[in-house]
């Protein structure tokens, strides 16, 4: 097929933000998960086929969104980006539409497939109210105040928090109410649920960052974003606000985390985590043009890639700590 044809199909889904959403995934099971499951010597097999369902159910879904949401967008990005709009101009609509419906139904087999392999009908109504929470978002919330940004951090947060429901849900199936003797739901609620809050408020605070972008269409259409109700000085102060608050959150994480002899974990926070925002806050402040806000935007989608990579950090002091193979290579000695 040649892929001119086909080009235009692959932008519409954003492969880039569809290969953070699968690391991500990948990188808590991986990471954070089993380095969590392996002191306890338990089966870490038995949920696999039912994750990588999960992963591409997320995948598929999130691609739905982002067609759907090209779709709707269609006259503000008319305003906004002229040069790249595909719904309407390089694909006909009802073609993305199409495209849209194969790609939720793909979405909905695997989730409902997943939630098959471990059980569960809350997972199955969680990858339902992502179908709806897509749709209503692009077809109205988005432009409504506060509303569309907060939804968007919510489908975002449920990424990594349904990999941890899973493995919970899973591990029930297999040994029963044995398992919630145990600490290890707490744990893995907890690890998951971190990293989804994580995601919540970057989302939250990205969000409103690209209001702040594409203020002159969402303008023009009588949108009702944060800087249109409020105007760029009060939402930079707003943001100031959830960015403090967000540090001042992870920090607060951060002091939780307990491990012998970890002088790392302050340490990525201090340079991985706060200095990155010290240069966002400086991009905000700055920033007056769609040009600067979207520097802004993509320094937020940098610190949330920092974010995850913390992962790394913890895989290597959980396997300090119990004695197993750092990624199965080799035992680091305790000091």
């Amino acid at each position: 097929m040649n892929f001119y044809l086909i080009k235009p199909y692959l932008q519409l889904i954003r492969p880039k933000n569809l290969l953070i959403i699968a690391f991500l995934q990948w990188t808590l099971q991986a990471w954070i998960i089993t380095p969590l499951l392996i002191p306890y010597r338990l089966d870490l097999s038995s949920s696999k086929v039912a994750f990588w369902f999960l992963v591409i159910a997320m995948i598929l879904i999130a691609a739905g969104g982002y067609v759907i949401n090209a779709y709707f967008d269609t006259r503000i990005d008319a305003i906004n980006r002229p040069d790249s709009i595909i719904a309407g101009e390089q694909v006909s609509k009802k073609a993305v539409m199409k495209y849209y419906i194969i790609l939720t139904a793909l979405g909905a087999i695997f989730g409902f497939g997943a939630a098959l392999m471990v059980h569960s009908l809350s997972l199955t109504i969680i990858f339902f109210l992502l179908i709806g929470l897509l749709w209503f978002y692009s077809a109205s919330y988005k432009r409504q105040f506060m509303i569309g940004n907060l939804i968007v951090a919510f489908i975002v947060a449920i990424v990594p928090f349904s990999v941890g429901f899973l493995e919970v849900t899973s591990l029930s199936l297999r040994y029963g109410d044995l398992i919630n003797m145990t600490p290890i739901p707490f744990k893995l609620y907890a690890w998951s649920g971190g990293f989804a809050l994580f995601a919540f408020l970057l989302t939250w605070i990205r969000e409103i960052v690209k209001d702040m972008e594409d203020e002159p269409g969402d303008r023009e259409l009588e949108c009702r974003t944060m800087p249109i109700k409020w105007g760029n000085k009060r939402t930079k102060l707003f943001l100031y606000g959830l960015i403090i608050s967000t540090l001042l959150l992870l920090y607060y994480f951060v002091t939780q985390i307990h491990f012998s002899n970890d002088f790392i974990t302050i340490r990525y926070f201090l340079i991985g985590i706060l200095m990155p925002f010290g240069y966002l806050f400086y991009q905000l402040i700055k920033a007056h043009t769609t040009t600067d806000f979207h520097r802004a935007a993509s320094t937020l989608k940098i610190i949330m890639l920092i974010g995850i990579c913390y992962s790394i950090i913890f895989y290597f002091l959980q396997a300090t700590a119990y004695q197993f193979p750092f990624f199965g290579l080799l035992i680091i000695p305790t000091t």
